[in-house]
């Protein structure tokens, strides 16, 4: 079955940076457009960044242009997410997707705090 699996959130300071990891299995990675979402409390579930599977294609939302790099290794199975200069309001659950044959899958999430 396909499951997605994050890691590297954490606490950062503001400006500072933290890279998260998604693993995947149960499904051809290197075929599929890897996503990562964010939701922050009391709002809605957002597309950050979107890697199509080799590459060609990469969509940003404008709030993390140019602060964040999303990148993908197909022999590991595993599409990252680098965030470097960290906003207060970059604070949220972010979570890998994929949709495999017309069914959406997300992973456990992982929560990401930046706070002085």
């Amino acid at each position: 079955q396909v499951q997605l699996v994050e890691s590297g959130g954490g606490l950062a300071q503001p400006g500072g940076s933290l890279r998260l990891a998604c693993a995947a299995s149960g499904f051809t990675f290197s075929g599929q457009t890897m996503s990562w979402y964010r939701q922050a409390p009391g709002k809605e579930r957002l597309l950050v960044a979107e890697l199509s599977s080799f590459g060609d294609r990469i969509y940003y939302a404008d709030f993390v242009k140019g602060r964040f790099t999303i990148s993908r290794v197909n022999a590991k199975n595993t599409v990252y997410l680098q965030m470097n200069s960290l906003k207060r309001e970059d604070t949220a659950v972010y979570w890998c997707y994929v949709r495999v044959r017309g069914v959406d899958y997300w992973g456990q999430g992982t929560q990401v705090t930046v706070s002085s």
